[in-house]
């Protein structure tokens, strides 16, 4: 952990008293931060990944002036994402640069990229040391006062002055945070010195890699958002982290300005069973299971992940802010350190009786190898409980291996294509299921929800062109692009394993109607309310997604067909959601996110804080005892009260039974 404290004299005697004045002066001078600048194997790196990239994306595009531009501007992104240390004028001087960027790209001459960051790091410097200034002078919480969190669109500062009071209103901010947190005046300036001294320290820490690191991924994500490029020390720590992922707490985690931000969930793993984690959720603080919640705000991501790691039957404990609410409160959870098991991850089936039918459940985390297998268990399982229906759930099942997408549709098909694939030369490849032999004939649905992705959505496209199972719940992902990992290194080169490995987008899937699972994604018969805003989440909300298209249809024939019962099965399930609790909690939800995503400005004022905090905890409350009641528990006083080991009822998948028994009954008159 590399934290020292800084020490003050200031720190023990407090910050928010008027009349008193102590400097809190940076740890390190801006003299001894050292300029970065390229090295030999960075030119010949970004040569071959130009090459590479122009010659066999699937997107086909010429790297000139207009492909300069958009790097220019991602590359200015990842340096001043929200727009608060570079001023107007910076960002002026930068313009020369802004049609160049193709041309150093392919001639390996990258000066004016580091040129960029290091005026990023000075200016950082600038900021940080600034906010450092500002601890000593007193603060009050009871005026209207707001700050803008969300600068990622607004203008850049005109000059310093204007950069004071984008900071002033941070450190306001963050100190407002520290006070609702339950923090005393002196433990909050101690907080904020350790983490505004601790960004400055870390600037010390970049090397000449993060900077080349910064430029190619700009040129990645200019062509489409699933093309990236690895140094080598980063493709170490992303193994790190994929080892955290199975070892750990079973979290990707990723960073995101001066947030780590938990991409995605492992299925099987801790977090993914307790659900106190989430994807969006940003980790604020770290403490182990009886120390004290250290702040991490600033950190770099690997520090963070040095934190969480730990042995298996081990606690941690993670101070979140949930998702991007505007709210920005914190909550601290408790996670037990674990291994992901193979059996955790597998797929699970159960039966649920819903309106009078036996509806069997398969719930498939991912798209694993050899997953269809498993699933031939479970339906044998099912098959011996006689049930009526089944429902395959792949909500939150971000996709996996490609084959087993079409070997889990020839688990309810005798025969037929699955999925369409052009490669980058416009050649199609059909794979099919060829076996003759179908494992389950009866009615059939798919619950997906925006997090199915790639392979969820191959197998839920195939079954609904094929008529064989009703879609339901939100739209899904759009993810329909395959990748190629390649390393930069050739067996002659004299740096070793020194030039890193890109990821590069080579094939597209497309439905087996013709129609591209890319962008748009499957679209449900059923749709449920979104709690995952599709505005926000998606592969259409990506910056240079490729786009949506269509090619020939395959030679299939339909097996089904739901126009017939469609109308009557909606009519039953809207009938059915009017008093259903669970389904009015996430409208009240989307209607109070819908009001919340337009802010860009909190409120700096404690007392509006407070409400906003209490009305929303009390709404918990109400709503935790309305489920116990229900549940048939008694109720609790406080939310902290609620016992670890309750599991509230999953309203989403209780109505998608309900349907699938509705089209059983309609399947059968």
């Amino acid at each position: 952990m590399r934290v020292t404290l800084f020490k003050s004299t200031a720190v023990a005697l407090g910050v928010f008293y008027a009349g008193l004045s102590f400097a809190v002066a940076p740890p390190i001078s801006e003299d001894s931060l050292q300029p970065l600048a390229q090295e030999d194997q960075h030119s010949i790196a970004s040569k071959r990944i130009s090459a590479l990239f122009t010659r066999s994306h699937y997107k086909h595009f010429v790297l000139d002036d207009q492909m300069s531009q958009k790097i220019f501007d991602l590359y200015l992104q990842a340096l001043d994402y929200n727009r608060s240390v570079f001023t107007a004028a910076d960002i002026a001087n930068f313009g020369a640069f802004r049609n160049q960027f193709d041309d150093a790209l392919q001639t390996g001459d990258l000066k004016n990229s580091y040129a960029m960051y290091n005026l990023s790091t000075k200016r950082r410097y600038e900021r940080y040391a600034y906010a450092l200034s500002l601890l000593d002078q007193p603060m009050t919480f009871d005026q209207a006062d707001n700050y803008e969190f969300d600068r990622s669109k607004s203008d850049w500062a005109k000059d310093n002055a204007a950069l004071n009071e984008i900071w002033r209103q941070r450190v306001k901010y963050d100190a407002l945070n520290l006070k609702l947190a339950g923090k005393k005046p002196a433990e909050i300036k101690e907080l904020l010195t350790k983490r505004y001294a601790n960004a400055i320290k870390r600037l010390k820490q970049d090397e000449s890699e993060d900077v080349f690191q910064a430029l190619m991924n700009a040129f990645a994500r200019s062509i489409d958002p699933h093309t990236s490029y690895l140094s080598p020390r980063n493709a170490d720590r992303f193994n790190s982290e994929m080892n955290l992922s199975l070892e750990g707490i079973g979290a990707v985690l990723q960073a995101d300005d001066d947030f780590t931000v938990v991409r995605s969930l492992i299925p099987g793993g801790p977090a993914d069973k307790t659900k106190l984690l989430r994807p969006e959720d940003r980790i604020t603080g770290v403490a182990q299971e009886k120390g004290k919640v250290i702040d991490v705000i600033g950190w770099r991501l690997d520090d963070v992940v040095d934190l969480i790691k730990g042995r298996k039957g081990t606690k941690v404990r993670l101070e979140i802010q949930r998702g991007k609410g505007a709210t920005h409160q914190t909550q601290l959870i408790e996670l037990t350190r674990d291994k992901v098991r193979l059996e955790d991850r597998a797929a699970k089936s159960q039966v649920i009786k819903a309106e009078g039918k036996k509806i069997g459940v398969i719930e498939v985390p991912s798209f694993y190898v050899n997953l269809h297998i498993d699933v031939q268990k479970e339906l044998a399982k099912l098959k011996a409980q006689k049930i009526d229906g089944l429902l395959i759930d792949l909500r939150n099942d971000g996709g996996g291996a490609l084959t087993e997408a079409t070997e889990l549709t020839g688990l309810f098909m005798k025969q037929g294509p699955v999925v369409q694939i052009r490669d980058t030369m416009g050649r199609v490849a059909v794979n099919e299921d060829t076996d003759n032999k179908s494992y389950y004939d009866g009615p059939m649905t798919v619950l997906i929800d925006r997090y199915s992705a790639s392979a969820s959505e191959i197998f839920a496209a195939a079954m609904n062109d094929y008529g064989r199972a009703l879609i339901i719940g939100e739209n899904s992902f759009g993810k329909g692009t395959v990748q190629q990992n390649r390393a930069l290194g050739k067996i002659y080169d004299f740096f070793d394993n020194e030039l890193g490995h890109v990821q590069y987008t080579i094939a597209k899937f497309y439905r087996i109607n013709g129609g591209s699972t890319q962008n748009k994604g499957v679209q449900p018969d059923i749709s449920f309310p979104s709690l995952n805003d599709p505005a926000e989440i998606g592969e259409s909300v990506e910056l240079n997604a490729l786009p949506w298209d269509k090619i020939e249809s395959a030679q299939y024939a339909t097996l089904g067909d739901f126009s017939a019962v469609l109308p009557k099965l909606k009519n039953l399930h809207e009938q059915r959601i009017k008093n259903d609790p669970e389904f009015k909690y996430a409208e009240e939800d989307i209607a109070w996110y819908q009001a919340q995503k337009s802010k860009k400005y909190i409120s700096l004022n404690e007392a509006e804080r407070v409400q906003t905090r209490d009305e929303q905890d009390a709404k918990a409350l109400q709503r935790a005892n309305e489920r116990l009641t229900r549940m048939g528990k008694p109720m609790v006083k406080s939310l902290s009260d609620i016992p670890t080991d309750i599991k509230f009822p999953d309203g989403y998948l209780k109505e998608a039974a309900n349907i699938t028994a509705d089209l059983v009954r309609l399947k059968k008159s």
